[in-house]
C-alpha cells in the first residue's frame, strides 16, 4: 500500500464539496486509489506525469489528480474536485 501526501490546496478544495461527500472521498476513494495507484488514467500534454482517478458518487463525476513516486511508495494528491473545469483549474494550478 501507498502512502499519501497532499499538496496545500487539496485542503480547499475539500472545503469545497459536501461534507457527505467528503467523507465518502476519505473513506472510500482514497484508500481505493493507495492500493491501486495505476488505475488512474496517465494524463497527457501539459499535464504529462500527472494521473487521473475518475469516480462518480451519485450522479456527480470526480477527480483525484495525483503523481506517483514508486521509489518511496508515496502518492501526492494534486487535487480533488468535481469533472467541471477540473483539468483546466489543474493546469492554472501547475504553470
Amino acid at each position: 500500500m501507498y502512502k499519501d501526501l497532499y499538496h496545500p490546496a487539496v485542503k480547499k478544495d475539500l472545503k469545497k464539496l459536501d461534507k457527505n461527500v467528503r467523507n465518502d472521498i476519505k473513506e472510500k476513494w482514497i484508500p481505493k486509489l493507495l492500493l491501486k495507484p495505476f488505475e488512474g488514467e496517465m494524463l497527457t500534454g501539459s499535464l504529462a506525469g500527472i494521473r487521473s482517478y475518475h469516480f462518480s458518487i451519485g450522479r456527480v463525476q470526480y477527480r483525484i489528480a495525483y503523481s506517483i513516486n514508486e521509489n518511496e511508495h508515496i502518492i501526492k494528491m494534486l487535487m480533488i474536485a468535481k469533472r467541471e473545469s477540473f483539468y483546466q483549474i489543474l493546469k492554472r494550478r501547475f504553470k
